[in-house]
């Protein structure tokens, strides 16, 4: 038996921290239709189960249209049960909304305490987290030894430095409890760790990136459960990957050079995807990076470009020592302060473009 385990697909998100109007709009239309194709994946490849570990939806208020669409998925694909934990961001009942009748392949959990389904050879068990269930929910976890298990919930992993606004899910505690297999959500990249002796805990990260926080391949988990024994693989399946990309930058290069140094990390960039470029290392005081030209050369060639200037400034002090002009009494006067030294190279460079009149 084949089985998808996905999570945090924030379907209906605006998309509108890096993007303009036009390609944030594209994104969220391709958010949803990321999950349609997820679905028809599942069709094709004989997927008895979809699992989706918690944020579904973004926030509170979701388009009609989208809805819709999410239920069409569920309702054309009566072969395959759909399991839904609701996580943190999931605030609408959209399964409620219009809908005469819910679909008999469609499972919910929810708060008062753990659930169970079976699906063919496997248990599927699962407790939507809140404040007062949190502290109590391993220990009111009763599974049968004998069973296959695969359990839900939606949280963060309480070793992981990572996104907020969800409850803390302790592992440690869940130990010995029979889990063959901790279906996760919440962190938005794939993590893949053993639980105990007997199971494994599962992240598959967001079915596509939504920032430049979620860069890398996305998409989702595949299992398969053949005799008891579960196996999985994670599945790249994002329309586009955002990219991060560190430049190192010299004092003795031009922006070509730069440009010349960037290209080479982007040998393996699809034109379709995202790319943040971050220039790094040192530069001449004079030596001014023209950014916006910079992400001329590339923005063309990609769905989105942009670039932060991260360059340490090289002031050269002894060279203003006695000059006497108003760019080196500005000078001596930011040496002699009290500060970080690429802050204070950073403030000369800025006062003497103003002194030389040009636009900070």
């Amino acid at each position: 038996m084949k089985i998808i385990h996905c999570a945090d697909l924030h379907l209906d998100s605006k998309m509108e921290s890096n993007l303009d109007k036009e390609q944030a709009a594209l994104r969220r239309i391709e958010l949803v239709e990321t999950y349609e194709r997820m679905v028809e994946f599942a069709k094709q490849n004989g997927v008895r189960a979809i699992l989706i570990a918690g944020d579904l939806f973004d926030k509170t208020h979701i388009r009609k249209d989208v809805k819709k669409r999410v239920v069409e998925q569920i309702v054309d694909a009566p072969e395959i049960d759909f399991y839904y934990l609701k996580g943190n961001h999931d605030r609408c009942d959209f399964m409620e909304e219009g809908i005469d009748e819910i679909p008999s392949n469609f499972h919910m959990f929810n708060a008062d305490g753990w659930t169970s389904y079976s699906c063919e050879d496997v248990v599927i068990t699962g407790m939507e987290l809140n404040d007062s269930n949190v502290s109590t929910m391993a220990q009111r976890l009763v599974l049968d030894s004998a069973a296959t298990n695969i359990v839900m919930l939606h949280g963060q992993q309480a070793d992981y430095d990572g996104k907020d606004g969800a409850e803390i899910i302790n592992t440690q505690a869940l130990k010995g409890k029979f889990i063959d297999y901790l279906a996760l959500g919440h962190v938005h990249k794939f993590m893949f760790e053993p639980l105990d002796d007997r199971g494994v805990y599962c992240y598959p990260g967001c079915l596509e990136g939504r920032g430049f926080d979620e860069t890398g391949d996305k998409g989702f988990v595949l299992m398969e459960v053949e005799d008891g024994v579960i196996t999985s693989e994670f599945i790249p399946f994002a329309l586009r990957r955002l990219h991060e990309i560190n430049v190192e930058v010299t004092a003795d290069m031009d922006l070509q050079a730069v440009a010349a140094k960037a290209r080479e990390q982007l040998l393996d960039v699809d034109d379709q995807d995202l790319v943040k470029f971050v220039l790094t290392g040192e530069r001449e005081l004079d030596d001014e990076l023209d950014i916006i030209r910079f992400v001329r050369l590339f923005e063309n060639k990609y769905f989105f470009v942009k670039c932060y200037d991260r360059t340490k400034t090289l002031v050269d002090y002894d060279s203003f020592k006695y000059d006497k002009s108003l760019k080196g009494e500005f000078v001596r006067l930011v040496q002699s302060q009290d500060m970080d030294e690429d802050e204070k190279a950073k403030i000369i460079e800025i006062g003497i473009r103003a002194i030389m009149g040009e636009e900070i």
